[in-house]
C-alpha cells in the first residue's frame, strides 16, 4: 500500500508495479517509487522500536505487497564499538555494522534476497536464480529453499570453494561459467528473458535493491536516530553505497533522524585488481570504463558495474570519496580487524578495512569525527585468503616441559613478574 510503482531513475517516468526493470523510453534503470506521505503518518520512531528486531521493523520502506514469505528473521545485526582499532588509528570513534553474523548465509545479501524472493512469490513465480560472485549465490539457495522454490544460481567457474559449497548444500543448481562475473551477469539476463524465471539481480532488480536499505536504518536507529559523519563500504555493483544513502534521505525525509544529526560522507572501497569504481572517483570522470578483474577479493571482483554512475554521484555529492588497496593490504586488514575486535572477516571487508586505514592515515576521514565501516561477509566463506599466511605456532608432545619451553618461562617465573608490576 506504500509503493505507487516504479520510476525511470533518469527520465523519472513511472510505470506499475510490475516485473520490469528497464525504462523503455531512455533504458534508464528503474527504481521503486514510494507514497512518502503515507509512510510518514505510520512510520515513527515508537512504531519501529515496538517491532521485532528485523530487517522488517521498516517494512513500509520496502517495497513488498503483504508481509515476507521468506527471510522473517533477517537483520538487526549488531554494530559494534571498535575501541581497540580506534586507538591504533588514532580515531576518536569507530563503529563496525557486522552483517558477517547475519542469518542465514553470513552476508549482507540476505537482505536483499529476503526482499527479491518474497518479492517473485507475490508475482507467482515458481523459479529463481542470480548472477553471483559467492554471497548473493548463497543466500538465494538458501532462501529458496525455505520458499520451496526451484533456484539456479550462476557463478564464476573459479569462485572460492566455501561459497560453492554454500549454495550446494540448500539443493540449488549451481551453474559454473567460464570466465568472469560480467560473462556470467550476461548470460543471466539472456535467461530472465528467455525463461521468465526471477533472476533477482537482473528482472528482480528494483525490488530486490531495496532490501540493502535495511543496513543503513539500523546504523541510524543504533546511534539512537543519529549518523556516523563518515561510512566506508565495499563496492561490487556499487548499489549498497548508494542505497546507505537512501536510507539517510528517507529517514530525514520521514522525521526519524535527529535534525541536527549530521550528513554522512561516503566512502567506496574496492580492490586494486579491480577498481572500476575508485578509477571513476580518482579521474573525476563520470563513466565507467570497465575492467578485468585480477583480485583475491572475489566478492568485488565486478569490472563493469552497474551502479557504478550512480556510486561516483554518492561519494562526490556527499563530500565523500574512494580509494582501493592490494591484495596484500587485504589480508593485512583481515588479521588486523580479527587481532583487534575478534571479527572474522571475508576478503571484502578487508578491503573495507584496508581502504578505510588509508582514508584516515591520510587525512581524508578526520581522526575527530565518527566512523562507521559495514562488514558485509564472513570470514569462513574465503579462508583461501589467509590458507598461506597463517600457520600454527608450533606441534608438542602432551607434555608441561615443552609447552614451558614453547612460552620461554615457568610459570612461577610469570606470577613473580605479574607481582612485581
Amino acid at each position: 500500500m506504500f509503493v505507487k510503482g516504479l520510476k525511470c531513475r533518469e527520465c523519472g517516468k513511472v510505470y506499475p508495479r510490475d516485473l520490469v526493470y528497464v525504462c523503455g523510453d531512455c533504458f534508464g534503470p528503474l527504481e521503486i517509487d514510494y507514497d512518502y506521505d503515507a509512510i510518514r503518518r505510520v512510520l515513527t520512531r515508537r512504531a519501529v522500536a515496538s517491532r521485532p528486531p528485523t530487517m522488517w521493523r521498516y517494512a513500509e520502506l520496502l517495497p513488498l505487497d503483504g508481509p515476507p514469505a521468506v527471510g522473517v528473521r533477517v537483520g538487526c545485526t549488531p554494530l559494534l564499538p571498535a575501541p581497540r582499532l580506534a586507538r591504533a588509528w588514532g580515531c576518536r570513534e569507530i563503529w563496525i555494522k557486522n552483517d558477517a553474523v547475519q542469518y542465514p548465509t553470513l552476508s549482507f545479501k540476505d537482505r536483499v534476497v529476503a526482499v527479491a524472493i518474497s518479492k517473485a512469490l507475490e508475482f507467482g513465480m515458481e523459479t529463481v536464480g542470480c548472477a553471483s560472485t559467492g554471497n548473493l549465490a548463497n543466500s538465494v539457495a538458501a532462501l529458496a529453499a525455505q520458499a520451496g522454490l526451484e533456484a539456479y544460481v550462476l557463478i564464476p567457474a573459479d569462485l572460492e570453494q566455501g561459497k560453492v559449497i554454500n549454495s550446494l548444500v540448500y539443493g540449488a543448481h549451481v551453474v559454473g561459467v567460464e570466465g568472469q562475473y560480467d560473462d556470467v551477469n550476461r548470460l543471466c539476463a539472456e535467461i530472465a528473458d528467455r525463461f521468465g524465471w526471477g533472476i533477482v539481480n537482473v528482472n528482480l532488480r528494483p525490488f530486490y535493491a531495496e532490501g540493502s536499505k535495511s543496513m543503513g536504518y539500523e546504523i541510524f536507529e543504533d546511534l539512537g536516530w543519529r549518523t556516523p559523519r563518515n561510512v566506508v563500504c565495499p563496492m561490487a555493483g556499487g548499489s549498497l553505497i548508494c542505497k546507505l544513502r537512501k536510507a539517510e534521505q528517507e529517514c530525514r525525509a520521514l522525521g526519524l533522524l535527529e535534525s541536527d544529526a549530521p550528513p554522512v560522507k561516503y566512502f567506496g572501497a574496492q580492490a586494486a585488481g579491480c577498481n572500476p569504481i575508485v578509477e571513476m572517483v580518482k579521474q573525476r570522470r563520470d563513466f565507467v570504463r570497465p575492467q578485468r578483474a585480477r583480485t583475491i577479493a572475489k566478492s568485488l571482483a565486478i569490472g563493469n558495474p552497474a551502479d557504478g554512475y550512480y556510486a561516483y554521484k554518492t561519494m562526490t555529492e556527499s563530500g565523500g570519496g574512494a580509494d582501493d588497496v592490494t591484495d596484500e593490504e587485504v589480508v593485512a586488514a583481515m588479521r588486523e580487524l580479527a587481532e583487534s575486535e575478534g571479527i572474522f572477516t571475508e576478503t571484502a571487508g578487508g578491503v573495507t578495512v584496508g581502504v578505510a586505514r588509508k582514508l584516515v592515515a591520510a587525512g581524508r576521514i578526520p581522526r575527530d569525527e565518527s566512523l562507521a565501516l559495514c562488514i558485509t561477509g564472513n570470514g569462513l566463506k574465503t579462508q583461501e585468503a589467509l590458507s598461506g599466511v597463517l600457520r600454527v605456532e608450533r606441534v608438542i608432545r602432551p607434555n608441561l616441559g615443552e609447552f614451558e619451553r614453547l612460552v620461554g618461562e615457568r610459570p612461577a617465573d610469570r606470577r613473580l613478574q605479574i607481582a612485581a608490576r
